[in-house]
């Protein structure tokens, strides 16, 4: 793979990641990634701003070998699949120095064994000059870990973003050309990984506004040529309301969970409520958190497995729980043998949401005629929760 031209003497260096499925041990990538990197040759000095995951680190120096010597390594976030490199890059490149934030200098060296006297603190706002082109370096903590930081180019109005604005998806393209196609997977990106911080989000969207800003260069997915596109989209997924939409993750073992949580999803719809449903065993985890983005309400549903619910519901609780969506109602639905503490369990779990709880439906067994009224008694109460908020 040889450098890709992003703009005059800005070069793409990162490597393409086709074949990766899991992320952290945990977030499904059903369209592969990328590690972008970006070289920016400034004449007298050059910046090389993010390396690549260690596994790619081969990639990334190939592509180095066909440009002028590295004198910066710019280090937005010290999570590896952004400075995993930084050591090879160094011991290339001796004379280097790795800039970064504040609060990056000791991630850097705990987490990659960088010697402090090859880093250099800047400072929020401050600018690096290399003749043709100027760095400024913008703090933006927790997006997604506290140490961020972006980095602005004011003559070619580039924005080299890091996380933010990033996606999950391998492609040959540099630069999106198809919105609708990378659309969800930015989605998915938000939802699984900044959601947690959307007040944050927010605070660094209203920072960047005093920026003219041409194109967006993220570390994961494809640059913006057009930023307003991921700009707005942000703005809508981190900052307003919820959407008259409920969503249910359920699990069902011998089908009586699953015949509630059909009843519930059909009282919702002939209430005119949005319902996306999600059998746990079988669905991806990501579907879920691009569904959380939006919803107003989520419910729920389990079996109970000695004497709690089923560790799959506990899972997608805790999951929800700790993206923490703009969800603002909660409820638990599900069936028991004999007993149990179901509800104590996962009310205590999506308590984190600091939504309210409506009240639960839990019954004994197979679902009876009063059951069945349970439920859309159930669907009544999230109807005018969602009407008295103007969701719906």
């Amino acid at each position: 793979m040889k450098p890709l031209t992003v703009k005059d003497n800005v070069y793409s260096v990162g490597a393409i990641d086709w074949d990766r499925r899991l992320f952290d041990a945990l977030i499904p990538l059903p369209d592969g990634t990328s590690y972008n990197a970006y070289f920016v040759d400034g004449g007298d000095k050059t910046a090389l701003i993010d390396t690549v995951d260690p596994t790619m680190t081969g990639v990334l120096i190939k592509q180095l070998k066909d440009l002028p010597p590295v004198d910066y390594i710019i280090c937005h976030h010290v999570e590896q699949d952004h400075s995993g490199a930084i050591p090879d890059i160094l011991s290339i490149y001796p004379k280097a120095e790795v800039l970064c934030s504040k609060t990056a200098k000791g991630l850097i060296i705990e987490h990659l064994h960088v010697d402090e006297s090859d880093i250099r603190v800047v400072e929020d706002g401050e600018k690096l000059k290399l003749d043709r082109y100027t760095l400024e370096f913008i703090y933006a903590p927790w997006v997604h870990w506290p140490e961020t930081m972006v980095t602005y180019v004011p003559e070619n109005k580039t924005l080299f973003s890091c996380d933010f604005f990033g996606s999950h998806i391998a492609t040959g393209e540099l630069y999106v050309t198809d919105w609708e196609r990378c659309y969800e997977p930015a989605k998915r990106y938000y939802a699984e990984i900044m959601m947690p911080f959307a007040k944050i989000i927010g605070n660094n969207l209203e920072k960047l506004e005093p920026y003219e800003i041409d194109t967006i260069c993220p570390s994961h997915g494809p640059a913006y040529p057009e930023p307003g596109m991921i700009m707005d989209a942000y703005r809508d997924w981190a900052l307003s309301e919820p959407k008259n939409v409920v969503v249910i993750p359920y699990i069902s073992m011998h089908g009586s969970t699953d015949a509630m949580v059909k009843h519930l999803t059909s009282a919702l719809v002939e209430r005119g409520v949005g319902v996306e449903v999600f059998d746990i065993s079988v669905t991806d985890l990501g579907k879920i958190a691009i569904a959380l983005v939006d919803a107003a309400t989520v419910v729920i549903g389990t079996p109970t497995v000695l004497g709690g619910p089923h560790p799959l519901a506990v899972y997608a609780a805790f999951i929800a729980a700790a993206l923490r969506p703009k969800a603002r109602f909660a409820s638990i639905i599900g069936s028991y043998g004999w007993g149990g503490k179901t509800v104590e369990v996962l009310s205590g779990i999506i308590g984190k949401l600091k939504a309210e709880l409506i009240t639960p439906v839990l019954i004994k067994g197979k679902p009876r005629p009063e059951d069945f009224k349970a439920l859309d008694e159930l669907a009544d109460s999230i109807l005018k929760k969602h009407k008295d908020n103007g969701y719906l």
